[in-house]
């Protein structure tokens, strides 16, 4: 117990030695430097008012005018809502999967790509990835111009695509 008693009073000696150097550091001249420089945050640009969307399921909503021959997207009104900050739709691939179709590697130019697996299955390959089957339930990003392709989906296969921004550019690249 003599131990415990001798090292106390060194604690709190260590305590008052490091509150006289915090009381240097707050001296009156450390204050005056601090008011003549203020601090102001960078002035983020202002986005565009969006809009609420909803989208209830119809299938006469499925179209063939996407960004694939081999599939059917249904556009769940993002793109317009957030006034193209954002592009959200459902894709059905169409089976049977034909790779010679499919299997055609490319990128996109996105700020950010996310994929869903509402039910079916999609194998994919990404770039640094390998591949991998995605079955329902999975889900994954894709970096922005990372390159990826489908080798293989089931027949009943649905995705869910969330992709910022609602424009963007596919690159298709040699094998």
């Amino acid at each position: 117990m003599a131990r415990q008693k001798a090292s106390r009073p060194a604690t709190k000696t260590a305590v008052k030695k490091r509150g006289g150097v915090k009381a240097a550091a707050r001296s009156p001249a450390r204050k005056a430097v601090k008011a003549k420089a203020p601090v102001t945050a960078p002035k983020k640009p202002a986005r565009p008012r969006q809009r609420i969307a909803i989208s209830h399921h119809r299938e006469e909503d499925f179209k063939a005018d996407g960004l694939r021959a081999y599939a059917k997207y249904r556009d769940l009104g993002i793109a317009d809502a957030t006034r193209g900050l954002a592009q959200a739709h459902v894709i059905r691939l169409q089976g049977p999967c034909d790779p010679a179709e499919v299997s055609k590697l490319h990128f996109h130019d996105v700020e950010f790509q996310m994929v869903y697996v509402l039910k079916g299955w999609v194998k994919t390959y990404m770039d640094g990835q390998g591949e991998t089957l995605m079955k329902e339930g999975s889900a994954w990003t894709q970096p922005p111009k990372i390159k990826h392709m489908i080798l293989d989906y089931s027949d009943d296969v649905e995705l869910l695509e969330v992709i910022l921004p609602a424009e963007f550019r596919t690159v298709e690249l040699k094998a």
